[in-house]
């Protein structure tokens, strides 16, 4: 029998999705289950998206220009300049989804063997990203307790080699909703500056910032247009997961060159979903504000529920939509597969992501899970019940002393 390859073999699993099997087997035993495990929000998608699609009229789906439709990219200057990024349309380039966007950066950006620093916990497919283009994730850790900060920039340096060609972060973060400040970027851009690496920015978060606090892209910082890298993605903007339209956008054009090779390689972005993407430009500021403001009002919620739940700590997140926290549990992988597997609450159970998938090493996040508040108050009121009596008859709930050192 032929063997599979040592890089598919050493591709992570998804932490968020490992436990549907287990979910499904609940299903069909009967268990309704909240899903918290995964950003697929339940907010309606606009209408001029979907009237796009319903009213696509060639009939021929064509295949686009490798970068993108032209008329999406140059429309989506407008939308870029109302959040005061100003571009030119060719420094976008239309991605199937943000993780194509992330693949094709990491892969124009950095030979096999460099190394690309990022904040952790991070989001967890960074890993398998960084598997597919050979290069190394080279992990900075930040703490919960003053609510997943940028490290500081000592701490990066202590990091850097020869072999360092990147700085990656994901701003407003998934997974702790971590807002980072205009400060925070700035001292980011020294040291960008200083080491001449790459920035790159993952910002699919940006309408979703909460309580009037600011969002800056690092496309507004001054003095390293040439490093910056800018991610982004439809998906939770809109609320269109499954669109699957992303972009990568740089001020470099020797990189968008080399990415667009990438780009041509695999042809063409989805059609329909551009389409899509399109339309969706036009939808008004009011959309955003309603959604910002359900997002907030779960939000607040779910944060106060869960400090009211005894031997839990959970910070309250600035921004994205999903928080973590840290629980009186022996392990959060053994914890949540138990939450499917052998607990119910009046035939209810709750689904969330263990936090060490994370992290880079796997004693990390061993208490903490990631929660998506995606769904709405009522379902988010029954989950919380559900994982709070959860907690109370879990075999593998440890001491209180969480609570004492969290009160000193």
């Amino acid at each position: 029998m032929p063997k599979t390859s040592f890089k598919g073999n050493a591709m992570p699993p998804s932490p968020i999705r490992k436990l549907v099997p287990f979910a499904e087997k609940a299903k069909k035993e009967g268990k309704k289950i909240y899903h918290l495990n995964i950003g697929q929000p339940d907010i309606e998608t606009p209408e001029t998206m979907l009237n796009a699609i319903h009213h696509f009229s060639p009939k021929v789906i064509e295949y686009s220009h490798s970068a993108g439709i032209e008329s999406y990219r140059k429309k989506l200057t407008s939308y870029y300049s109302k959040n005061n990024i100003h571009i030119d349309y060719t420094d976008i380039m239309i991605t199937t989804g943000g993780s194509e966007a992330i693949e094709i950066a990491l892969m124009s950006c950095l030979n096999e063997g460099d190394e690309i620093i990022v904040p952790e916990p991070f989001y967890a497919n960074y890993n398998g990203f960084s598997a597919m283009a050979d290069v190394i994730i080279k992990p900075i850790r930040s703490y919960i307790e003053n609510g997943f900060a940028l490290p500081p920039i000592e701490e990066f340096e202590k990091l850097m080699t020869h072999k360092t060609k990147a700085i990656l972060i994901c701003n407003p973060s998934n997974p702790t909703g971590y807002l980072y400040s205009r400060e925070e970027l700035e001292t980011l851009r020294t040291i960008v500056r200083k080491k001449d690496v790459w920035l790159l920015s993952d910002e699919v978060y940006r309408e979703f910032c909460y309580e009037g606090k600011e969002f800056t892209s690092v496309m507004q910082l001054e003095g390293i247009e040439q490093n910056v890298v800018l991610l982004d993605s439809i998906s939770k903007r809109y609320s269109a997961c499954g669109a699957r339209i992303g972009a990568l956008i740089s001020r470099n054009k020797e990189l968008m060159n080399v990415a667009l090779k990438f780009a041509q390689a695999r042809l063409s972005p989805p059609t329909f979903g551009q389409v899509a993407g399109e339309a969706a430009i036009d939808t008004p500021d009011s959309y955003f504000e309603k959604v910002r403001n359900e997002y907030a009002a779960r939000r607040n919620f779910v944060v106060e529920a869960l400090n009211n739940m005894e031997g839990v700590f959970c910070p309250k997140p600035s921004g994205a939509f999903y928080c973590i926290a840290r629980l009186p549990i022996d392990n959060s992988d053994k914890f949540c597969q138990w939450l499917l597997e052998k607990f119910s609450f009046n035939n209810e159970t709750v689904m969330l992501a263990p936090a060490t998938g994370f992290y880079s090493q796997p004693d990390l996040g061993t208490n903490e899970v990631r929660i998506a508040y995606v769904l709405n108050i009522d379902s988010l009121m029954k989950a919380m019940k559900c994982l709070d009596e959860a907690l109370k008859v879990y075999p593998g709930r440890t001491a209180d002393k969480m609570v004492a050192r969290m009160g000193n």
